[in-house]
């Protein structure tokens, strides 16, 4: 996803890229850009300091709030202050423009490498707003009090906010839970749902949603 309201330097960039196998999507403002990235769950994404609508500093926080995608600024901005606040907002790399295309291929490619090598913490808090799932000792709160939830109850949550942004469909549940497709008559992760909606003052289905004809996705921004 690339953050930026300089529609020229834009489309060079996603035209430059998309001859390395890079698919571009383009956002021209900074207060729709973290919706956008809830939509379509980007690979990496370059984001411009000076937008309309929303900082590009404010813009970092939120995503990072949200997700470890890798996040690298692009910006006209030359002050040492901005790089190091930019940084210390989550970002992972901080490139000033005007830059060579190679270069900003280059830096691309070693964020994603980093992603792809960095071995996961199957141990780590998921944390979305008001919500904490710890993984350590299986225990969820939710505005700061613990929710009861049975064993079936908690790996559904689990495999729900592992892929927090991302429909999942009965049969990629039922796989991860229990080992087995869906059949097409059982509604045990349909019962579940509604269970754990309930548990967590769900009942407009906002937090866990219903892709109709997909599945379910757990929105990471709705538990605030």
């Amino acid at each position: 996803m690339l953050v930026e309201d300089d529609a020229k330097l834009a489309a060079l960039v996603a035209e430059y890229l998309s001859e390395y196998e890079f698919t571009i999507d383009i956002v021209s403002r900074g207060d729709v850009a973290l919706s956008h990235f809830q939509q379509t769950s980007p690979d990496i994404v370059v984001l411009d300091l000076m937008l309309p609508g929303m900082d590009g500093m404010v813009v970092c926080r939120q995503l990072r709030a949200i997700s470890a995608v890798p996040i690298l600024i692009l910006t006209a901005r030359e002050d040492a202050f901005d790089e190091v606040s930019g940084l210390e907002q989550g970002a992972d790399d901080y490139v000033n423009k005007p830059v060579q295309p190679r270069i900003l291929l280059a830096r691309l490619r070693a964020l994603l490498r980093r992603v792809k090598d960095e071995p996961v913490d199957e141990n780590a808090d998921l944390i979305f707003g008001a919500f904490r799932l710890c993984r350590g000792d299986r225990t969820v709160f939710w505005r700061d009090e613990p929710v009861a939830l049975n064993s079936a109850e908690y790996k559904l949550l689990l495999v729900l906010a592992d892929a927090a942004g991302k429909v999942l469909s009965r049969n990629d549940i039922l796989i991860q839970m229990r080992g087995i497709e869906f059949d097409g008559l059982d509604r045990s992760i349909d019962n579940k749902i509604s269970r754990l909606r309930r548990k967590f003052d769900d009942s407009h289905a906002d937090k866990i949603k219903t892709v109709w004809g997909e599945g379910y996705l757990f929105s990471p921004s709705a538990w605030d």
